[in-house]
């Protein structure tokens, strides 16, 4: 293949490494009445299913670039897809809320680290088309949280009949995240060149000193909220109106389906038409804060139809927010590593949204104060946005990581090189 493209067969890998990235954090909620049966789990620990992966993966997206740096992209992806695939297969065995706490903060560790990585890996593959490809990659995320939302009940039901078998509901997933490691471990066969290029010593810790670091990561993180506060309760919410735990999921699975289509189309549309992403993430912001008001108000609009929306509002966001930080810097390396402190410090503010829903919920004794929340959130969003002018993005950014490195002619440095192999060695 190309050097300076990726090609199809890479395109395939990134999509199965990034199915499984959202799979096991939307698999509890529409199993969460069978889980509460069967271990006792109360709210605040339930919400903690989704808290402590969403901390985890902030915690562990801070320091995967120096992981990265030390064993490589390949190597550091790999030791991400072990842990989650090692996280979900021991909830087949999981007795109690411990060991569902422990093995959801495991798999939020790996995903972590996935996370750090994939975005350089992404830019460096493909840097001519990082709209289209950054969309792909976070499309294949929403709809590993898709999958996770659909199957999980499914085969919880196919397995344990009228009792369902909430152990293999969430286990399943080891399967998925070992035939993506598998995967990615063979690509070493696949005709992917990349030109050699130095390790570069990069630092997160130097993100701490960047307004423009701080303002990416709180509003990454706050969008992000709307979607694990969802992902934790909008099954549950509907539950307490007489759905099942399968149509539960399937209105959670219908958001996620709107959140690829949106996340694969919305950097591709806004790239077609310039560097200026700040008018379409107004808009998913737009979007999102219909759906919330739509729930707050309690609107008679069809549940489909909100899940579409807020699905579109959230799908959107996400890809553009990932394009946005990519786009601040040329080089792969640090727009990596940018992206990392981004995500890291941003989903652990995300962390938190589900919690403060939670408690809102346990008080109140419904959600509507919670879905208004989320509606304030969007609106406090909306003015931060304006201030991403691309125009603007050197001077945001100038001496974060000082100075530019000259890229070769037409290969981009890579973030950590693919290969798993230490500094030094060829």
């Amino acid at each position: 293949m190309r050097s300076r493209d990726g090609g199809v067969a890479f395109a395939v890998v990134i999509v199965l490494v990034a199915l499984n990235l959202r799979a096991f954090l939307t698999s509890s909620s529409p199993l969460l009445e069978p889980i509460r049966l069967a271990t006792g789990i109360g709210f605040h620990a339930v919400a903690l299913l989704t808290v402590l992966p969403m901390f985890a993966m902030g915690a562990t997206s801070l320091c995967g670039a120096a992981v990265g740096q030390r064993i490589g992209a390949r190597g550091g992806v790999a030791l991400g897809l072990v842990a989650i695939a090692f996280a979900c297969a021991s909830r087949y065995v999981a007795g109690g809320a411990a060991a569902l706490l422990w093995s959801a903060a495991l798999a939020g560790a790996g995903v972590g680290l996935v996370q750090a990585l994939m975005p350089g890996v992404v830019k460096q593959a493909y840097p001519a088309r990082i709209g289209v490809m950054t969309g792909l990659y976070s499309a294949a995320i929403m709809g590993g949280g898709g999958l996770g939302a659909i199957a999980s009940p499914w085969v919880a039901h196919a397995i344990g009949g009228a009792q369902p078998d909430w152990h293999a509901g969430l286990a399943i997933w080891a399967l998925l995240a070992t035939f993506a490691l598998l995967y990615w471990l063979n690509m070493r066969r696949m005709e992917f060149t990349v030109a050699d290029a130095p390790r570069q010593s990069l630092s997160w810790l130097r993100c701490f000193a960047s307004r423009r670091a701080w303002l990416l990561a709180a509003c990454f993180g706050l969008i992000n909220g709307g979607y694990t506060s969802l992902v934790a309760w909008l099954p549950h919410f509907y539950a307490q109106q007489g759905w099942t735990a399968q149509q539960g999921g399937s209105v959670l699975a219908l958001m996620t389906a709107a959140q690829v289509v949106a996340a694969l189309a919305m950097p591709a549309i806004a790239r077609s038409r310039g560097r200026d992403l700040r008018p379409w993430l107004v808009l998913t912001l737009v979007a999102q804060l219909a759906g919330f008001c739509a729930l707050t108000f309690d609107a008679p609009v069809p549940a489909v139809a909100i899940a579409v929306v807020l699905g579109f509002g959230l799908g959107g966001a996400f890809s553009l927010c990932m394009v946005l930080a990519l786009d601040h810097l040329p080089d792969p390396a640090q727009a990596g590593a940018l992206a990392a402190f981004m995500q890291g410090v941003g989903f652990m503010i995300a962390a938190l949204a589900p919690f403060v829903t939670g408690w809102v919920r346990e008080h109140t004794g419904g959600f509507t104060m919670a879905w208004a929340y989320l509606a304030a959130v969007v609106v406090a969003l909306l003015p931060l946005m304006l201030r991403f002018d691309p125009r603007r993005y050197g001077v945001a950014t100038a001496g974060l990581f000082g100075p530019q490195p000259q890229q070769r002619s037409g290969v981009a440095h890579p973030l950590p090189a693919l290969d798993s192999a230490r500094p030094g060695k060829p």
